[in-house]
């Protein structure tokens, strides 16, 4: 068999590990039709078929399985030698892809982000907002947020930003035509603007008191699958709305929102940073990673 480039399993790991022409494509910066004649060419030099190419996606098959188990640990200790040299530089440098629900972009990433670029200039940082619950690795993330009982095991879990809590709202004049609810039942006679998850499924509002936990399924006529526009529907008097207390903080210094039912929603932890497990991270990633956990100890 003749000897094959490395850049030729560069390429096979990156369609291997998104299991898709197009992800893969971006992460290399060339085409996915430039990708698919490179796979074809590789598999034609090595006289042995690496994928199948469905109209269901991309799969290994059993040749290209093993060929990927085999070689993706020596790529990763190849890029933690290369992340060695780190030291010898002045400061840390290189490229972050960071995905993250809308809400935990705007209130919490984007901030320290912002500071974070400050301290370390060197270093270019992709937020790419998606409320889906999104399988970074496959995706070509080097890292995302979430809340923590969203994070996979095998991930590592660093806290970003305060503690969060949530908080129901509705208009003044909302109030005019139905009364405060007393207790979350009560909000079956109001109309509530629900929240539809990027899935399909439908929010439950949550919330607790005196260690009674409850999950409301509330109804309405109206609903929505961006925050931003839910906090709008509110103060234009659409309904109560389940959102993010800092969220809603200017709306009710100012009497456009009122609050409702706030001993039912206490404070828990917020969300969270999270990168697979690997003996060394790439260099930017650390340097996040360290620039994160510094701020939460400034938080105290």
């Amino acid at each position: 068999m003749r000897r094959i480039r490395s850049i030729a399993l560069t390429i096979f790991l990156a369609i291997a590990e998104h299991r898709s022409f197009r992800k893969a494509a971006v992460e290399l910066g060339v085409t996915p039709s430039a990708l698919s004649h490179s796979l074809r060419a590789i598999e034609e030099r090595l006289d042995v078929r690496l994928v199948n190419r469905t109209t269901r996606g991309v799969g290994l098959t059993e040749a290209g399985e093993r060929l990927f188990d085999r070689i993706r640990p020596a790529f990763l200790d190849i890029d933690d030698a290369l992340e060695d040299l780190d030291k010898f530089r002045g400061q840390p440098y290189g490229k972050l892809r960071i995905n993250a629900p809308r809400p935990a972009a705007r209130m919490v990433l984007l901030p320290i982000v912002s500071r974070f670029l400050r301290t370390y200039p060197a270093i270019e940082v992709e937020i790419v907002v998606d409320d889906a619950l999104v399988d970074t690795v496959a995706s070509g993330f080097d890292a995302g947020i979430r809340f923590g009982e969203r994070i996979a095991a095998d991930m590592i879990a660093v806290p970003i930003g305060p503690r969060q809590r949530t908080a129901i709202v509705g208009s003044p004049e909302h109030f005019q035509r139905f009364p405060k609810p007393l207790t979350p039942h009560d909000l079956k006679d109001h109309p509530c603007i629900r929240y539809r998850f990027a899935s399909g499924t439908y929010y439950r509002w949550e919330f607790e008191r005196g260690g009674i936990e409850l999950e409301i399924e509330v109804q309405g006529p109206l609903t929505l699958g961006d925050l931003d526009i839910m906090l709008d529907a509110a103060i234009n008097g659409s309904g109560l709305a389940f959102v993010f207390e800092d969220h809603a903080l200017l709306a009710l210094r100012d009497g456009r929102l009122i609050r409702v039912l706030e001993d039912w929603c206490p404070y828990y932890p917020g969300f969270f940073l999270y990168y697979p497990s690997r003996r060394q991270l790439p260099t930017a990633l650390r340097a996040f990673v360290d620039f994160v956990k510094a701020d939460a100890a400034r938080q105290g």
